[in-house]
């Protein structure tokens, strides 16, 4: 049986259970479950999952209960995966929470386990049996997708035609982040784009490095700012659906750097990245999703496409403003961009059919990822 963990959201929902039916039988599995008998690794999970959760609890009472939670519903989650042997566990995201308490009951009884979240490539799914993100399954050296692409045929520009698909992300809880039109003469001022994530996404809790969070991101760029070249500028936009403005945060620093920041939260995102001489980033999809404009980019995250062919990594302040300093000398490896992002259009992201209670994922792409998350069960 392939169990998943209800989201909530029909489309996420959908998507799973048809994963889980390209596999075998479906059952949908409710947060409202939980038992009151430990496992000898509930206290330690409980933990984990408090510790990554995307929303912390602000007092010691409030923490205590969050955690009780995660211990109950890991144990419910464990047991039920014990008593079935051919059980397979799959959930969105995976990572945070519940998520994850699910994910590490599946782990702890050997139990197979398949991770979903939505890609950076447009119409696609990731659907991954060891994570999602920074810790997904993906090779992180280049000669991995150069020695795929010299067998499977996989050189050349054919991944380029997913851009006709590539539309930027809707601004649906800011009203004053919009996705217009760019001005005509936008790109005759260089400038460095910088598309904000969410300040409390998972991406950055989880993988921001040594930046650590979205303000020290922020203060950092600031810094930086003061070494661009005379007429260049950095320019930001905050993610369009974001809750937790950060207005008042930039403007404070477009003040400190008078000339060098711009803040552009109207203008469409990949126009800005079109208009743009490079694009920096802390672990954006954007920033992989700037490939198709052929942008360098400057990565200062972890995420699983910061590798020194395709992007520019950047490793301290230092390294930043050395950057700044000289951004026309940023470059790429062209032939690196093209297989590996042939292997993400032709191998690893499975496409998406229909949208909301409707969608589905095409299961050409899910059976081998079915297949090798199977032959990792450990009972």
């Amino acid at each position: 049986m392939f169990y998943y963990l209800k989201d909530g959201d029909p489309e996420i929902d959908g998507m799973m259970a048809s994963v889980c039916a390209t596999g075998g039988q479906e059952s949908c599995v409710s947060k409202a479950r939980w038992s009151f008998s430990d496992f000898p690794q509930t206290q330690a999970r409980a933990a984990e999952s408090l510790q990554h959760a995307k929303h912390q609890p602000r007092s010691s009472n409030t923490r205590a209960l969050k955690s009780k939670l995660y211990a109950v519903q890991y144990n419910w989650f464990r047991r039920k995966f014990e008593s079935d042997p051919e059980a397979v566990a799959v959930a969105w995201n995976g990572l945070t929470g519940t998520r994850r308490a699910f994910m590490s009951a599946a782990k702890d009884t050997g139990t197979p386990h398949i991770y979903m979240e939505r890609a950076p490539l447009p119409g696609r799914v990731t659907v991954d049996p060891v994570g999602v993100n920074e810790v997904s399954g993906l090779a992180r050296e280049i000669g991995f997708y150069r020695d795929w692409a010299d067998a499977e045929n996989g050189h050349g520009d054919g991944w380029r035609a997913l851009k006709d698909i590539l539309v930027s992300r809707k601004a649906k809880k800011r009203s004053d982040v919009g996705q217009g039109d760019a001005a005509a003469d936008l790109a005759d001022t260089p400038y460095i784009f910088c598309p904000l994530q969410v300040p409390d996404d998972t991406q950055i809790k989880m993988f921001g490095g040594w930046v650590k969070n979205i303000n020290r991101f922020i203060d950092l760029l600031e810094l930086a700012a003061a070494a661009l070249p005379e007429g260049w500028h950095l320019r930001f936009k905050e993610h369009p659906s974001s809750k937790i403005p950060l207005t008042e945060f930039l403007e404070q620093a477009a003040a400190a750097q008078p000339g060098k920041i711009v803040i552009d939260n109207t203008t469409d995102t990949f126009q800005q990245v079109a208009a743009s001489r490079a694009v920096v980033t802390l672990n954006s999809s954007v920033g992989l999703q700037s490939f198709w404009y052929d942008k360098p980019v400057l990565v200062l995250g972890r995420c699983f496409f910061r590798m020194p062919e395709l992007v520019t990594p950047v490793d301290s302040l230092s390294d930043l403003v050395r950057i700044f300093g000289a951004p026309d000398a940023l470059d790429w490896d062209r032939d690196a961009r093209d297989v590996f992002m042939n292997y993400l259009d032709r191998v690893y992201y499975p496409e998406m059919i229909g949208k909301g209670a409707e969608a589905r994922v095409a299961p050409e792409k899910v059976l081998p990822k079915i297949a090798a998350a199977q032959a990792s069960r450990r009972r």
